[in-house]
């Protein structure tokens, strides 16, 4: 595994909120996994997306099933390899063999429901050109929405392959990898847990999250990553929310040429930081170690370059969720 930008401390060397994620992290899922190290920069954004992750895709007694393939469908419409092949993998630990392989293989399930689940995580890229909304309940929202996110995280942070060699494309390691972590993985998972973990949302959770700690979870995170629009003015802030919403999820064709257009009129840092947020929302691999560079010459933390990608980030996970609040209305 490589860090494109940076290497994490080491989770040894993890204190206060962070080492409490970690603990949880081993506790409950499958470690200190890269995703998460790579956001340990900025605690209250590693918090935030471990709670919704957890309270979304692991806690209740929602099918587990269904709520990979949500994950693994997303990924796969965000074009997240490293996201298709962990959750491809945890298919696999549920008993999703041959759905898994479906999947990883770019195909449809055959089962009629599994289809329909897929499709409507895959429309969800494009909400306002596909009119999309949810009939799911909040676990399964909620995972789609943590993986919008988590996605281009591990985009614009981590190299795709978990494994070298192209070993992450064959059946029979992703099968073995399921199979080692099955026993681990499908223990039950008591909703709530991480919510201490938390600063306290400003904001009510969204409505189509109910009462389920799925919307403290996320309301949490829309907070703390939004606060990575801080490093930007108010006019490069404009630039990133209007974009997000008039692009609707499209893929760029030439994302460097795309992103380069549209921080023209901007100066100084405002230019290098806009173009770095919008890459994060759309093309989030094509961040390249010269944006980077530019990114530090005045902003040299890694904490920053983390909230700034992050900030990209749930932007477009936001525009997602904006549409199930207009149907909320």
């Amino acid at each position: 595994m490589t860090y494109r930008f940076f290497i994490p401390a080491a989770v040894e060397a993890a204190t206060g909120p962070t080492a409490e994620v970690y603990q949880q992290l081993r506790e409950d899922f499958l470690g200190p996994v890269p995703t998460f190290q790579a956001l340990s920069p900025a605690p209250d954004v590693l918090a935030a997306t471990w709670a919704l992750m957890r309270e979304a895709l692991l806690a209740g007694d929602v099918s587990r099933i269904d709520r990979e393939l949500v994950a693994s469908a997303v990924s796969r419409a965000n074009r997240c390899r490293f996201c298709v092949h962990a959750h491809v993998m945890l298919l696999h630990a549920h008993g999703g063999h041959e759905l898994a392989e479906v999947i990883a293989r770019g195909g449809a399930p055959q089962d009629p429901r599994q289809a329909e689940l897929a499709a409507w995580a895959e429309a969800s890229r494009t909400p306002r050109s596909t009119a999309w909304t949810s009939p799911y309940g909040p676990e399964i929202t909620g995972s789609l929405l943590a993986l919008h996110f988590i996605n281009r995280i591990v985009s614009a942070l981590l190299d795709p392959d978990l494994l070298p060699g192209g070993l992450p494309r064959s059946p029979v390691v992703r099968s073995a990898e399921g199979r080692f972590y099955a026993r681990m993985v499908r223990e039950r998972r008591e909703p709530g847990r991480s919510l201490p973990l938390l600063d306290a949302a400003p904001t009510a959770p969204p409505a189509w999250a109910g009462d389920s700690p799925v919307g403290v979870a996320y309301a949490a995170l829309r907070n703390a990553a939004s606060q990575g629009g801080d490093l930007l003015s108010d006019v490069a802030r404009q630039t990133v929310t209007a974009t997000v919403r008039w692009e609707d999820g499209q893929h760029p064709a030439r994302p460097a040429e795309w992103a380069s257009k549209l921080v023209l009129d901007l100066s100084g840092m405002d230019r290098v930081g806009t173009r770095i947020a919008l890459l994060a929302a759309f093309a989030p691999a094509a961040i390249t170690p010269a944006d980077v560079a530019v990114w530090r010459l005045s902003r040299p933390d890694d904490a920053d370059l983390v909230r700034i990608v992050a900030y990209g980030a749930i932007t477009a996970t936001d525009h997602i969720a904006r549409a199930l609040s207009a149907a909320h209305a």
